[in-house]
């Protein structure tokens, strides 16, 4: 996962649901120095809540996603991060060129 334009990342998610596996295998996914380089924010749940598990996270470019983390699964949030990282990744070989 391309984690170099990532400016802030926020996790809900209730950590005794199994339909938060998605969330916690996101926040693995983070680099180790992630605190350092970005915001890190990370609400749990408690066991009775109902309330769905959702990934948000903020691009430099001030782009912000709001991913529910249970309809799309893993793969579907790690490709829709990436998409947007791709293309920052395009507009700075251009830029510096």
């Amino acid at each position: 996962m391309i984690t170099t334009h990532l400016t802030s990342v926020r996790t809900v998610f209730n950590p005794f649901s199994p339909a938060a596996k998605t969330a916690r295998i996101f926040l693995s996914f983070l680099p180790p120095d992630a605190r350092q380089t970005m915001q890190v924010v990370t609400k749990l749940l408690p066991r009775t809540s109902k309330e769905r598990s959702l990934v948000e996270v903020k691009f430099k470019d001030g782009k912000e996603m709001r991913l529910d983390a249970e309809k799309l699964g893993i793969k579907g949030v790690v490709e829709e991060v990436d998409r947007h990282s791709r293309i920052l990744t395009r507009q700075a070989e251009l830029t510096d060129n």
